[in-house]
């Protein structure tokens, strides 16, 4: 007899639910948008309101009216977060304020009691929502990424005084700490009565979003490179251990004591076709309609010529903390292009820079990766998936499900309910890859278009640090939240 496992997703414009079987077989499913950031200050960026509460809330409602299997027999919820948030609780565990999101320069900071008097706990957005699901004080230890005093050997709070100083965060302010598939507790009647999940139900900690991609997405060993397109693009692999290196950072992956490399990323990378989908049509639905012109315009850019006829994109909307002064550019324009290129001139400046970024950490940890997997929403595109191919040189997969962290927090799930014995049986039941692409006869275009696009990202820079230096309304607020864990930037 199937058992199900409910699978809660919250991306950064999103959040997705699945109900899946021990086979990682999704029976019904369901996504809720999130709202705009509200940024009312300079350096605040927050989820406005209860918005993330709110947005599980009704996913799980949806996709549960939508499950036609005996409820009965859903033995566990996987929850996974987006990671480098921060959430300050009141005692009686509601927001103190509104959840603050990676990119809000407080995230990247010690904890100021002054500047946050209501707060009682200092939480990350798992341990915030687990709160709210089971009414316990407890959070995945491998979602706390950035300002937090956790020994990442241990996977525990430290022991150091001298990180809780550090932090600004007192050990009674934190919440107790749960590794991937321990059970952070159960859903209380309210919780039910809030999402349609049923009363008394496990839920179970996974990792920060982008290591639980990984583990749905079935990179399982560092042969496998993984491209997460999302609102933040990362290329990941499986690690040696917490330590960092030049073009690389460490993070907690999805099983208890393995680590993920992670090279540098864009931190604002298919947040750019939002962006472009929202300059097109204006009336943008924050339903799962949403994403309806993306395929157009992929359609449309798949007859566009590789390079664009021209346009190029420079992703830096976003400016890391070590050089603020980088801006995002579209140049090459000539009059004579569409929509069409400027959409696939945002798919290529994507591959072509996170190309670079991988060949460095792989060059630095000394892999020759064998295969590409892909995941996060830029994988459903077709165009995108070719590019790739074509630009990284490599065979393209591309998880089964669209929704990798769906399955990875599922598999979190089915291992701390007993469905699966282990981690390996688990991967092999319910992660699966298809082929997705091949390198085609682009390829060799793209190996002459890389170093011109990576000296228009080159020029770009020292364009925009002369218009910052010199121009107008040009301040931008600082979001560190990945340069706290060391590296880079962060989704």
């Amino acid at each position: 007899m199937d058992s199900y496992l409910v699978a809660i997703d919250n991306g950064s414009q999103s959040t997705k639910v699945l109900v899946v079987d021990q086979d990682g077989r999704v029976h019904a499913s369901a996504r809720v948008g999130l709202r705009p950031y509200d940024t009312i200050a300079p350096g605040r960026v927050v989820h406005p309101d209860d918005d993330v509460w709110d947005s599980i809330a009704r996913a799980c409602t949806a996709a549960l009216a939508r499950f036609d299997g005996d409820r009965s027999r859903i033995v566990g919820v996987g929850l996974c977060t987006i990671r480098f948030c921060r959430a300050y609780l009141r005692a009686d565990g509601m927001l103190a304020e509104p959840l603050l999101s990676w990119m809000d320069e407080r995230v990247g900071r010690p904890f100021d009691p002054a500047a946050a008097p209501d707060a009682r706990w200092v939480t990350s957005s798992s341990g915030y929502i687990a709160h709210r699901l089971t009414g316990e004080r407890t959070d995945a230890s491998a979602n706390l990424q950035g300002v937090w005093p956790i020994d990442t050997r241990s996977w525990r709070w430290s022991a150091d005084p001298a990180a809780y100083a550090a932090t600004g965060m007192p050990r009674t302010m934190l919440f107790e700490l749960r590794d991937p598939g321990e059970e952070l507790g159960r859903i209380t009647a309210d919780a039910a009565a809030a999402t349609g999940l049923p009363e008394g139900v496990p839920v179970f900690a996974t990792a920060n979003d982008k290591a639980v991609e990984a583990l749905g997405a079935g990179v399982a060993d560092s042969r496998m490179l993984l491209l997460s397109l999302g609102t933040y693009i990362a290329a990941m692999t499986v690690g040696d251990g917490p330590e960092h290196g030049a073009a690389y950072w460490s993070n907690f992956a999805a099983r208890p004591g393995v680590h993920l490399a992670e090279s540098h990323g864009i931190r604002r990378g298919m947040w750019t076709i939002s962006w472009l989908r929202r300059l097109i049509r204006s009336d943008d639905a924050a339903d799962e309609t949403m994403y309806d012109l993306e395929g157009v315009l992929d359609a449309e850019a798949s007859g566009v010529p590789a390079g664009s006829d021209g346009v190029a994109a420079v992703l830096d909307w976003l400016a890391p903390d070590d050089e603020p002064w980088r801006r995002g550019a579209i140049i090459g324009f000539s009059g004579a292009q569409g929509r069409a290129h400027l959409y696939r001139a945002i798919l290529e400046g994507i591959a072509l820079t996170m190309a670079d970024n991988a060949d460095a950490m792989s060059a630095e940890l000394g892999l020759r990766p064998e295969a590409l997997v892909v995941t996060g929403g830029g994988a459903a595109s077709a165009t995108m998936r070719q590019i790739l191919a074509d630009v990284f040189a490599l065979p393209v997969r591309r998880a089964e499900n669209d929704d990798a962290a769906g399955i990875g927090a599922a598999i979190c799930a089915a291992v701390g309910a007993g469905v699966h014995a282990d981690w390996a049986t688990a991967l092999r039941a319910m992660a699966r890859q298809v082929p997705a692409a091949s390198p085609g006869a682009d390829a060799a275009a793209y190996r002459r278009l890389r170093p011109w696009h990576r000296e228009i990202r080159t020029r770009i820079a020292e364009l925009s640090r002369f218009a910052v230096a010199h121009g107008p309304g040009t301040e931008q607020s600082r979001s560190p939240a990945a340069d706290a864990a060391g590296k880079g930037d962060e989704r």
